[in-house]
């Protein structure tokens, strides 16, 4: 029996969505995203794909630079240079992954921190964990929140599993930043049950299909999973699952995200929130609230 309130991501993604386009109408110019693809994954087709539809749907200019997974690495830098000095371009995303020739790290340094719309270049990084105005990474953004939805966060007792630079690392910074009290946690952690279950906030990214049981979670926790993983079925499908092992940790948590359904939808929806803020920033005007 589920006792715990659901998380609905798609719907809090379609709310901010929607949100983000009233703003964008208010404004005198149109933010514009730019997102590069390299290659053929299918995967990353559907996905960029999809930010370009909640690109427009929000009101902003989508420009989508498909290339080989030949292109050579210089030739990919000086996409980025070119974007990096377009007006019309305030936000700047290189898909992943990247072909193996090519060094992800060096083409995501390579994005003028302004226009690093996805969070990852060191200077955002350093921005956002001495609480500079930051572009932030889009998956903790969303999980922050979703999680400000259903409890308060200050004084409250976090527990991240998961180190990532994507998500768990900066997940603390922003927890920290309102003042909870944090526990970066990882699958070698000692005792690492105990630790789960003593969190007031408990967000799951380690990317271990259902490793979360039931009984690591304190009563009435809130729980925000983020693993996506891929489990084979009695018929050779696969089926979709998170971290946390859903049917039990529902059972004692206070509000739960479901997987699918709940964190995925945010994190593209944060994309377009952090493009328009890039462009009202790059301007030197007031960032709308949303």
């Amino acid at each position: 029996m589920t006792n715990a309130r659901i998380i609905d991501g798609k719907a809090t993604a379609a709310a901010l969505r929607e949100r983000v386009g009233q703003a964008v109408s208010g404004l005198d110019f149109q933010p514009g995203l730019a997102v590069v693809l390299v290659g053929e994954d299918p995967a990353s087709a559907v996905y960029v794909r999809n930010k370009g539809k909640a690109t427009t749907g929000a009101g902003m200019q989508s420009f989508e630079h498909k290339l080989p997974d030949t292109v050579t690495e210089a030739d990919l830098l000086a996409l980025i240079e070119k974007l990096n000095t377009d007006e019309a371009v305030d936000g700047i995303l290189v898909q992943l992954p990247l072909p193996d020739h090519i060094n992800s790290e060096l083409v995501l340094n390579a994005i003028n921190p302004d226009k690093d719309v996805d969070g990852f270049h060191p200077v955002n990084v350093g921005r956002l964990w001495t609480g500079e105005p930051a572009l932030a990474p889009c998956t903790p953004t969303g999980c922050m929140r979703m999680i400000r939805d259903v409890t308060k966060i200050s004084g409250k007792e976090a527990v991240i599993v998961g180190r990532s630079n994507i998500v768990g690392k900066p997940m603390a910074a922003m927890l920290l930043a309102e003042s909870a009290t944090v526990i970066i946690a990882h699958s070698r952690t000692a005792d690492l049950r105990e630790r789960c279950r003593n969190a007031d906030i408990l967000v799951a990214a380690v990317g271990r299909p259902e490793m979360i049981r039931g009984d690591w979670i304190k009563p009435g926790a809130v729980v925000i999973d983020v693993g996506i993983n891929r489990v084979p079925k009695p018929d050779g499908k696969n089926r979709l699952v998170g971290d946390v092992a859903y049917a039990e940790a529902s059972e004692l948590a206070s509000a739960i995200t479901p997987v699918p359904g709940g964190v995925g939808p945010m994190t593209i929806a944060c994309l377009i929130e952090n493009s328009m803020v890039a462009g009202c920033r790059r301007r030197g005007q007031t960032v709308p609230k949303v």
